[in-house]
């Protein structure tokens, strides 16, 4: 295989996992390497196994995890996804697109940078152009992030429904899966039976991220989306899955069918480039009165590659000027790994990464 180097940079954890399952036989990228903290240096992917709905290919399962080293990666790989904690992303990214990377990020350490984009290619695909003001970064080297899981669970949805109606205000209750808190997530004795109705940060992470990637690009500066953005989270005993209820106005009174037919049928860049990780239905409206459901509804997306990279919504329906509906995404496919892979194939079609 003759793809882009890519090295996987906090491979010991599930977002990394989940980077080194959707870039198995990978059309574009070859993991050249995978990276963790020095206690993890020369343990195998078998080892320290997190992901369990998987099954990962024997070569795979026998690599050996490295420690980080800046300038082992900066030689080797013209690519990192990085799916380390925020603590310490934020000098280890910026310190390899100094040396010519270009990081795909899941942390939030970079995100509301004024030149770094929070991207999700169905959404802003234009905004992958600010990588160009990134200029003080030699050899190519940049950064881009995708939003934090919650948010682009709501994003896709959101899009559609401001292109086509131009939303006033939106507020949503999010009921958030274990997994999102990272492996091994949280502590049986604190979600078991429970419901957490706070999660450090992500309200407004939330609320500053949809205004942001549903922004005009404008002089390679985004200028914030014309709504208003409320959020509630909490952490529920679920493994998989974020599910969020939303409440939303706009500026005119669309019928239901027009809502659901507008979610139905949108589509983006991703899907008309093809991307390998896009789903060719982006959005997938269910008529169910109690769909979506992360047990089923969690890996929805096709083709197999894209398992997981679609957000269901369901329950839509209208009470005064008020539409309401929930909406279901895979926060560590398409909220964590598959949003940077997705990002990646982007640039590749953009012409930003060789």
């Amino acid at each position: 295989m003759n793809g882009i180097k890519v090295a996987v940079l906090g491979a010991t954890g599930m977002i990394g996992q989940r980077f080194i399952q959707l870039l198995e036989g990978h059309p574009l990228f070859e993991i050249e390497g995978l990276f963790a903290s020095e206690r993890s240096d020369g343990k195998r992917v078998s080892e320290v196994l997190k992901v369990k709905d998987y099954q990962f290919d024997r070569e795979t399962l026998s690599t050996e995890i490295c420690q980080i080293d800046i300038e082992d990666i900066s030689e080797r790989c013209r690519v990192a996804f990085s799916g380390l904690p925020a603590g310490i992303a934020k000098d280890i990214e910026q310190s390899l697109a100094e040396q010519g990377v270009a990081v795909f990020s899941n942390a939030s350490s970079h995100r509301m940078r004024e030149d770094v984009p929070v991207l999700i290619p169905e959404v802003n695909p234009d905004h992958l152009d600010m990588v160009v003001a990134q200029s003080t970064y030699p050899g190519g080297g940049y950064i881009v992030t995708n939003a934090n899981c919650s948010a682009t669970g709501i994003a896709l949805p959101l899009k559609a429904l401001d292109d086509a109606f131009e939303l006033e205000m939106v507020c949503v209750s999010t009921y958030q899966a274990v997994s999102g808190a990272g492996y091994p997530g949280v502590s049986s004795l604190d979600i078991l039976g429970n419901i957490l109705p706070h999660i450090k940060s992500e309200e407004e992470k939330m609320e500053a991220e949809i205004i942001k990637m549903l922004g005009t690009l404008e002089n390679g500066r985004v200028r914030s989306a014309n709504f208003d953005m409320l959020a509630n989270c909490a952490r529920v005993p679920v493994a998989d899955g974020h599910l969020e209820s939303l409440t939303m106005t706009f500026k005119g009174e669309p019928e239901i069918k027009e809502v659901s037919s507008t979610l139905s049928e949108f589509r983006s860049d991703p899907q008309r480039l093809r991307l390998p990780t896009a789903p060719l239905q982006p959005i997938i409206v269910r008529e169910e009165i109690d769909r979506p459901q992360p047990l089923l509804d969690a890996h929805a997306g096709e083709p197999e590659r894209a398992r997981g990279m679609a957000v269901t919504v369901g329950r839509l329906r209208k009470k005064d000027r008020y539409y309401k509906a929930f909406a279901l995404s895979h926060n560590t496919l398409r909220g964590g790994a598959g949003g940077s892979v997705l990002n990646a194939e982007l640039a590749v079609e953009k012409g930003h990464l060789r």
